[in-house]
């Protein structure tokens, strides 16, 4: 395994992380004596695995259903000072409230303290003051460190990276978990705003979110050859120095397996990836277009700024994913997540266009006036049965 400083922790975290919110039994708390012995044994078998291959850091969410309360069962059966610890607790308007929720964390996970702890979706400008107004989450995150029941405190976003680097610039926090990878690059200003107030900087879901690169398409894994698809976007991920560690999101103790692959390439990264990513751009531009491939993202709104709060951006994104790359279902998914998922993923489905209104929010695009039958288009190409959010499923 490799290591790198998580920022001004000064921990050395594994380059890939232990992720927690997909070895649980459920996303909703339960007595202990209801979770069948099969899931538990899974999951203490792939922490034990976790920690064989050298990846220490393990990692969840109050949000994740009982999967505090089973790693509790496991976790203090090991040498504490050989792990490294985190939790996630939701920012609340009432920071009483954020205390009891930290407090049953800690009670499920049967530890002391935890090493990290991430205030859990700053994805508003909102949830970010609830956070760092007086009397607010931090004033209670400080009073933990105090007692000792926690180290270093980060945040996770699924948030826009404006509001990503307004909460990096407080200089409140010491790690960021945020969405980065070969697909999605927006919120390369967060990394390099992290990086200059020395904050560590975890990857969120590089191969679900990144593209399902678990179960990739044929054309995707021809381009990405001789690697995998997983393989390549850790590489790519971890072949910038700003990147600290991976999460993954692993269920089973085989799921480190083709990850871990990633390692004996990691000091070839200047030879291996720039004929990859050559070819993915080419394929791309086969058949997008190299016009639309390198300005379709200029002058586009926000949800907010457009009627009927269509997500703009992320419909043309899915769009160019499903034609380059036949990442046909990647796309299915995410598009049919839109409007079921609040601020975690914002805005709407393409199922209605007001082509009037829409012309209107468009000026600054030099593509305002295809951009309206492209939707249409996407909605066709994509539209399924709404999909919930998991933790809601």
């Amino acid at each position: 395994m490799e290591y790198r400083r998580f920022g001004r922790t000064n921990l050395r975290m594994p380059v890939f992380s232990c992720g927690g919110m997909r070895y649980q039994y459920k996303w909703q708390d339960l007595p202990l004596r209801e979770i069948p012995r099969d899931s538990q044994d899974r999951l203490e078998a792939t922490i034990r695995r976790s920690l064989e291959v050298g990846i220490n850091h393990i990692e969840t969410a109050r949000g994740y259903g009982s999967s505090e309360m089973q790693l509790g069962q496991v976790l203090p059966t090991f040498p504490r000072n050989e792990l490294i610890v985190q939790t996630k607790v939701c920012p609340e308007a009432d920071a009483g409230q954020f205390r009891r929720t930290f407090d049953r964390s800690l009670s499920y996970l049967k530890l002391d303290y935890v090493d990290l702890l991430g205030l859990h979706g700053i994805n508003t400008d909102e949830l970010l003051d609830y956070c760092t107004r007086p009397g607010g989450c931090l004033d209670v995150v400080r009073q933990l460190q105090k007692e000792g029941k926690l180290r270093f405190v980060g945040f996770s976003t699924h948030g826009p990276t404006d509001v990503i680097v307004r909460a990096i610039e407080t200089n409140q926090f010491d790690y960021v978990n945020l969405h980065w990878y070969y697909i999605n690059q927006n919120n390369w200003p967060a990394i390099e705003a992290a990086t200059r107030f020395d904050m560590g900087v975890f990857i969120i879901s590089p191969s679900d979110k990144g593209g399902m690169l678990y179960n990739p398409p044929p054309r995707l894994v021809d381009l990405c050859a001789p690697l995998s698809p997983m393989v390549f976007n850790d590489l790519f991920c971890l072949s910038h120095s700003q990147v600290h560690t991976l999460s993954v999101g692993a269920s089973r103790p085989q799921d480190f397996d083709e990850h871990l692959k990633t390692l004996e390439f990691l000091d070839r990264t200047d030879e291996i990836l720039p004929p990859i990513i050559e070819r993915l751009e080419q394929a791309a531009i086969a058949r997008l277009g190299e016009e639309w491939y390198k300005t379709w993202h200029i002058g586009l709104p926000t949800p907010a700024e457009t009627p009927g709060g269509l997500n703009i951006p992320v419909l043309l994104w899915l769009r160019n994913l499903a034609i380059a790359y036949d990442m046909v279902d990647f796309a299915k998914a995410r598009y049919n997540l839109l409007g079921q998922a609040n601020h975690w993923f914002p805005g709407a489905r393409a199922e209605q266009i007001d082509r009037d209104r829409l012309q209107a929010c468009l000026t600054n695009s030099p593509h305002a006036k295809v951009i309206p039958d492209l939707l249409i288009e996407t909605h066709r190409l994509l539209a399924d049965q709404p999909v919930p959010r998991l933790s809601q499923q």
